[in-house]
């Protein structure tokens, strides 16, 4: 049986978190490798080019850039969850600065669902919230389109009977 004490009871228990799907990873490491191994190219054909085979080994910058990169995302991507709780929404972020939203569903004004040509692709969207205080606008990126559709909708109905007192 649930308290509605808040403190100690079964309704304080953790929430549940929910990460990103794997797919949003792929996207951004894939992206990653098309971006930094065209610099890579370039960097080593002009330099090469211009100012002779020697300084076309600059090239390997961008690839230990991609490399770094790749380790640096899979690090972001682990940090990103969400949970939904009774009143709020909680997203947390971050590696080494971990940052917390608390978006109370009373306070949103409006839920969009969001999906651009390469989220699309891979089977992605983002799920955007927007509240009376732009300082508690939060997103959840990368989400599967079906779990997109089913926040937003379970954040809209939650948010109307909040704000409607109810």
């Amino acid at each position: 049986m649930e308290t509605g004490s808040g403190e100690g009871g079964p309704a304080a228990a953790e929430p549940v978190w929910r990460g990103l799907p794997p797919g949003l990873l792929r996207m951004r490491r894939l992206l990653l490798v098309v971006w930094l191994g065209v610099a890579a190219l370039a960097v080593g054909l002009l330099l090469g080019l211009l100012a002779g085979p020697v300084w076309a080994a600059f090239a390997l910058l961008p690839l230990a850039a991609t490399a770094w990169g790749w380790v640096l995302l899979g690090r972001n991507w682990r940090s990103w969850r969400y949970a939904e709780r009774a009143d709020d929404l909680l997203i947390s972020r971050g590696v080494l600065w971990r940052e917390e939203t608390v978006v109370p569903y009373g306070r949103m004004q409006l839920v969009e669902v969001t999906s651009g040509p390469v989220e699309r692709y891979f089977g992605l969207a983002s799920v955007q919230l927007h509240t009376a205080a732009a300082a508690t606008d939060a997103a959840i990126p990368g989400l599967e389109p079906a779990e997109a559709e089913r926040l937003r909708d379970r954040l809209t109905e939650l948010g109307e009977a909040r704000s409607a007192g109810l």
